[in-house]
C-alpha cells in the first residue's frame, strides 16, 4: 500500500489524531510505533508453518484443567459482543487453520479457551462478561488473572462506537486492585462515525491518564471486518510476550 494508506490500516489511531485540535497533545497516540521490519517479524509469528504451528490447545472452567503455563500469556477480555472472538480470529487470519468460533449469539464463550502459537507464547480467549456471562466468571476470572503467573498482558476490549459502560469499570476496577498490567482496545471501529470515535478515544485516554495505574497510555483500534490496527496489534502482542524485543521507531 502507498505510504498514506497504510497509516490508516496499521495506526488507525494516528489517522484519527489528524483531526485533533492544532497544537493538541498527541504523544499518547504513537508511543507504540514500530517500524515496517518489526511489524513484519511480528506478521511471521502469526503465520503457521512446518516447524511453527498454531493451534487451540483446550479449553478451561477451572485453573486445574488449563494448560501448563510453559510459555509467556496474553489473555483477551471484554463485554459479551464486544467482539473479542471475531478480533482473535483476526489475528490468527494468517493461519486460517486455526479454529476461533465466532457466533452472532452475546455470550457463546463460557470457556477460557487457549492457543498456542509455537514455541512463542499463548495467546487466551476469555468469557466475556457482562449480559450472559457464565454463572463462574468472576470466580474464573479472577483465578486466572491472580494465579496464572505467565500472563503478561491483559488486553481489555471496549466497544468503539458506545465507548467505556458500567461493566467495563468493573474489569478496570478488578484489574487494577489486583495490578494486572493491561491495555484498552477499542473495538468495530468501522461502526462508528469519526466525530463519535474521537469523542470516545479522547475520553478513554483521559479516563486512563486520571483513574489507572496499570492501562498502557496508548489506545489500540481495531476493526475485525476491515483489518485496520490488527497489524499493529500483533506486533504489540509480539512485543509484550518478548518476541520482539528491540522496536524500531519508523
Amino acid at each position: 500500500l502507498e505510504r498514506s494508506r497504510r497509516t490508516g490500516v496499521v495506526f488507525p489511531l494516528q489517522k484519527l489524531a489528524r483531526y485533533l485540535a492544532p497544537g493538541a497533545d498527541t504523544a499518547r497516540f504513537r508511543l507504540f510505533q514500530p517500524g515496517l521490519a518489526a511489524l513484519q517479524r511480528a506478521e511471521a509469528l502469526f503465520r503457521s508453518g512446518r516447524d511453527h504451528a498454531i493451534d487451540y490447545v483446550s479449553s478451561a472452567v477451572r485453573m486445574d484443567h488449563a494448560p501448563p503455563p510453559a510459555l509467556p500469556e496474553v489473555c483477551f477480555i471484554g463485554r459479551s459482543n464486544v467482539g473479542k472472538s471475531s478480533l482473535i480470529r483476526a489475528l490468527f487470519s494468517l493461519s486460517p487453520e486455526v479454529e476461533v468460533r465466532v457466533s452472532k449469539t452475546p455470550g457463546h464463550t463460557k470457556k477460557m479457551n487457549f492457543f498456542k502459537v509455537g514455541k512463542y507464547f499463548t495467546l487466551v480467549d476469555m468469557p466475556g462478561y457482562g449480559y450472559r456471562a457464565p454463572r463462574d466468571f468472576v470466580e474464573m476470572v479472577e483465578a486466572y488473572l491472580q494465579e496464572r503467573h505467565n500472563l503478561k498482558r491483559t488486553f481489555l476490549l471496549v466497544d468503539g462506537v458506545v465507548g467505556l459502560q458500567k461493566t467495563d469499570h468493573i474489569a478496570v476496577e478488578m484489574l487494577e486492585e489486583f495490578g494486572i498490567p493491561y491495555v484498552m482496545v477499542l473495538t468495530k471501529i468501522d461502526r462508528a462515525s469519526r466525530g463519535l470515535l474521537l469523542k470516545n478515544v479522547l475520553e478513554i485516554q483521559e479516563f486512563v491518564k486520571e483513574k489507572t495505574q496499570g492501562c498502557f497510555p496508548q489506545l489500540f483500534l481495531v476493526s475485525s471486518l476491515e483489518f485496520s490496527g490488527v497489524h499493529l496489534l500483533r506486533c504489540f502482542v509480539a512485543h509484550v510476550t518478548g518476541n520482539l524485543p528491540t522496536v524500531e521507531a519508523s
